[in-house]
């Protein structure tokens, strides 16, 4: 899932644009592109990119790469960063200039370029280092030196950057794609500099909404939502405080620290099933705050639609699948590597089907090929000096693609000409994620590396690193891609300069690539950590599994398991059958297939918490309303997730080095 933080902290931001015309040129037929220069764009002097803003964006950006890695590796989800980071980048350095560290005040556009290399390094998680690294890790049982994870991610990572240059004027300049997330980005900003956004909207001859056209009008902003949104960044300061000492007490155990110790879980006394007890089922409470909070941002329908699939899973499947032998010894890891045999063709079918009804969507992808390269190369074209240059896209993509097929060949025996296929499949497939993400808000990177490992199982069969490491090189690229197009367009509604923010995405993927490899060499020291209760991995179950059946074939499995995947596999096509046919009121009561196919490789722990967490936050919207609910949810999670995070890691590192008793 793609939205930053649900997309918005209020989400009426989302629907503000609804049956607004697009900026094709308006009702004078001018081009968008002449009229942002003139009424938007703040200049080529404006301060941007700066020495604090990249240092700002690199440490926060890092912070929150530890939070994407340690909820992805927990959960099989991940959040945006975005809104997050630029909300406290406010705070800190607005608190750093009233002590005479920053001598002038951090400005709108520095805040918008720090959001630039924040989000590149808080999506550094989608080069395969929470799903396709850890799979092969489990695959190979060998762990995956830390320069290896570094090499190939960064080289992905770049790669994704490079492909979005050609794709930014066609999308977010002609077409006026929305990119929900980079609305959002650029309405907290707007909330948080109320005089600079007012300075920009006193430019604008014609008021325009913000959903389609280069900038709102300045009376959109509420009174009172530049303090709101200060507001809500203590909340989320103070938030990740909280779960900084949480974590410390329930998971250091040091010495000094005998008066107090929270319990890691809760069990329910007396509870056993088949006589064995709960605890071994995984059927306990885990008193992390950050399963609490990821199923307060999660959102309703999937919390419960994982909560049904867990009871499913651990009240009938796995006893049963214990009682006829297919679960030899009662614990997560062994009733996930038969379960899993339900769940992931169910994330399979309902992912590939849901994206093939989407064929409108991709059929006008493809339709921009003609249209991506042909006005960026008029020499005359004012944009040309503003713009990154298509000289950076030929550039870069021919000096990294050797890299990438180099560190292929040499670390995961990819062949030369496997990975020149599949970076040319990986321009396809982020032009498609990328147009996905801006119409929807949504990167499809589950179904688009589904095919990658389809096509990679055809062409080069038998091989389980091939097939794993080349799936993840599509997603990497279609991840930072569409990334770097959603900050893009928060850069254009604040008339920011795009060659800033594209530069700053690599001082993201260098500070998030390095985070990202050091905090994953304390989390997972080596394979048997994975599929446990505390490391469940189950991206990594689930890819592990699709790329064993492409590399083995179906006859490879035991009986029970080929029986476990024909069901899942129609499932899946039935659920999204199903939903698509009830009517739009009532597919919020109808079971999200992605939820209940991860269902089937989670710990019934972690669903409960999440579930949890997914009721206070109804019961809040109830109460309240939804944009008011998440105003304070949405900080206060986030809060929770990167404070419990962060000190997770610290932890282990203190383990890990004998300070702290394991």
């Amino acid at each position: 899932m793609r939205g930053d933080i649900r997309a918005a902290f209020w989400h009426a931001l989302t629907t503000m644009s609804e049956g607004v015309e697009t900026t094709t040129g308006g009702a004078s037929g001018e081009d968008p592109e002449q009229r942002w220069l003139r009424e938007v764009y703040q200049g080529d002097d404006a301060r941007q990119l700066t020495g604090r803003a990249v240092v700002l964006g690199m440490f926060l950006g890092g912070i929150m790469s530890f939070s994407n890695l340690v909820i992805a590796l927990k959960t099989g989800w991940s959040f945006g960063v975005t809104i997050t980071a630029g909300i406290l980048a406010y705070v800190i350095a607005k608190g750093l200039h009233g002590i005479g560290v920053f001598k002038t005040p951090f400005g709108m556009l520095e805040n918008n370029a720090m959001q630039s290399v924040a989000s590149a390094a808080g999506y550094m998680t989608g080069g395969g280092t929470a799903a396709a690294i850890p799979a092969l890790m489990m695959v190979t049982q060998h762990a995956i030196p830390g320069h290896v994870m570094f090499l190939w991610i960064t080289s992905v990572a770049m790669l994704g950057v490079f492909m979005a240059i050609p794709m930014k004027r066609q999308m977010i300049n002609q077409e006026g794609l929305k990119f929900p997330s980079g609305i959002a980005a650029a309405e907290t900003l707007r909330g948080l500099y109320p005089e600079e956004a007012a300075a920009l909207d006193a430019r604008k001859k014609t008021a325009v909404t913000v959903g389609e056209g280069p900038h709102r009008s300045a009376d959109v902003t509420p009174p009172g939502e530049a303090s709101n949104t200060a507001a809500a960044g203590r909340w989320l300061l103070n938030s990740m405080a909280l779960g900084a000492l949480w974590t410390w007490l329930r998971s250091a155990k040091a010495r000094w620290q005998f008066w107090f110790n929270l319990p890691e879980m809760l069990e329910v006394p007396g509870l056993k099933i088949h006589g064995i007890a709960a605890k071994k089922w995984s059927i306990y409470f885990d008193t992390s705050l950050l399963l609490l909070a990821a199923g307060a941002i999660m959102g309703w329908r999937s919390a419960w639609t994982m909560m049904l699939g867990a009871l499913l899973n651990y009240g009938f499947l796995a006893p049963y699948g214990h009682t006829i032998g297919a679960i030899p010894e009662v614990k997560y890891k062994a009733i996930a590597s038969w379960t899993v045999w339900l769940g992931s063709p169910m994330l399979l079918t309902s992912g590939l089907l849901s994206f093939a009804f989407s064929w409108r969507q991709v059929a006008r992808a493809f339709s921009d090929l003609g249209r991506l390269f042909g006005k960026q190369a008029d020499s005359n074209d004012p944009m040309t000096a503003v713009e990154v240059p298509m000289s950076w896209f030929l550039g870069g993509v021919v000096a990294v693609t050797p890299f990438v097929a180099l560190f292929g060949w040499m670390f995961f025996g990819i062949a030369w000409w496997m990975s020149l296929v599949c970076v040319a499949l990986s321009f396809f497939i982020a032009i498609v994620a990328s147009r996905a993400t801006g119409e929807t808000d949504i990167t499809p990177t589950g179904a688009l590396a589904k095919i990658t490992q389809i096509v990679s199982g055809v062409l080069a069969p038998g091989s389980v690193s091939t097939n794993l490491m080349t799936a993840s090189m599509g997603s990497g690229v279609a991840i930072h891609a569409a990334d770097l197009l959603t900050d893009l367009k928060s850069g254009y509604l604040l008339g920011a300069k795009p060659r800033q923010q594209f530069l700053a995405q690599f001082f993201g993927v260098m500070a998030g690539s390095v985070c990202v490899v050091l905090a994953f060499q304390q989390l997972v020291p080596d394979h048997t950590v994975l599929g446990t209760d505390r490391i469940p991995a189950p991206g990594a179950i689930s890819w592990k599994a699709v790329s064993e059946v492409l590399a083995r074939g179906l006859g490879a499995l035991p009986e029970s398991a080929r029986t476990l995947a024909a069901v899942g596999a129609v499932l899946g096509v039935v659920m999204v059958l199903v939903e698509r046919a009830l009517p739009a009121k009532a597919k919020k009561y109808f079971p999200s297939a992605t939820g209940l196919g991860l269902a089937f490789t989670l710990p019934f722990s972690n669903a409960i918490s999440m579930f949890l967490g997914a009721l206070v936050a109804l019961a809040l919207e109830k109460k309240y309303s939804r944009e008011q609910a998440e105003r304070w949810l949405i900080p206060i999670s986030s809060g929770l997730i990167a404070g419990e995070s962060l000190m997770e890691i610290v932890v282990r590192v203190l383990q890990n080095f004998h300070l702290l008793a394991e």
